[in-house]
């Protein structure tokens, strides 16, 4: 399933650069763009959305008082040339305030601060029920099937994700990745490396085999991990 994204704005060139920078994300795509808030109301009413763009300044209704007047509004990220407005942005729990001219790499920002909000509201069902991960690496948002991945691992201020073909590499924390795809599947098993339980091939009590990978217990991490391997949750 991919983000469905409602850009509202009544300067064409500001939605042709959003329609842009969401161009470069595979798991995004524009359902329908609007001049005014008027027309927003419509689209809503009749198509789902998940992400809003939103311009405050705008005739007949401007995106605030729009916002307040939407009963359930999707998550909204708003993008305007005026920065005073903020305050009132925040106090409708945007995800994130937008100034003009928007560059890429402010709009990555804030599709990754969308997307850590989404994991946050429920982050076991976020990845264990559409049985994908997103990441951003190389400017670039990927969607990564959980069931394709062996093994996280961790280098440096790095991780590098390993499926059976390719491998992303991404600047995030093992310790931040290890809560957001806590689930029955991954396990952390040394302090470099979380791996993919449906994938184990054998184990002993000090390393585990993935195929003809070979990944080590971290001598802190053996007792637990030990256990839980043997326990009937991860060989039922």
């Amino acid at each position: 399933m991919k983000v469905r994204c409602l850009l509202v704005d009544d300067e064409p060139l500001a939605i042709n650069l959003i329609k842009n920078h969401l161009s470069h994300l595979d798991s995004f795509e524009v359902v329908a763009s609007c001049p005014n808030a008027v027309k927003a109301l419509e689209v809503l009413r009749s198509t789902p959305v998940d992400l809003l763009f939103l311009d405050i300044n705008m005739p007949k209704l401007t995106g605030l008082e729009f916002l307040r007047a939407l009963k359930n509004p999707p998550a909204v990220i708003i993008t305007t040339a005026y920065r005073e407005y903020a305050l009132d942005g925040y106090d409708l729990d945007v995800v994130d305030y937008l100034l003009k001219p928007i560059t890429f790499n402010r709009f990555i920002n804030a599709i990754d601060r969308y997307l850590r909000r989404i994991a946050v509201v429920n982050p076991v069902e976020s990845v264990a029920s559409q049985s994908f991960l997103h990441v951003r690496a190389a400017g670039k948002i990927h969607r990564l099937p959980l069931d394709q991945i062996l093994f996280i691992e961790s280098v440096k201020d790095y991780l590098v994700f390993h499926m059976p073909d390719h491998t992303i590499t991404a600047k995030y924390k093992i310790g931040a990745m290890e809560s957001e795809i806590k689930s029955r599947s991954f396990l952390r098993v040394h302090r470099s490396f979380i791996i993919n339980t449906d994938k184990i091939s054998s184990y002993t009590a000090s390393e585990i085999q993935l195929g003809k990978i070979e990944i080590p217990i971290g001598a802190s991490y053996k007792e637990y991990v030990y256990k839980l391997l043997e326990s009937s949750k991860l060989n039922s």
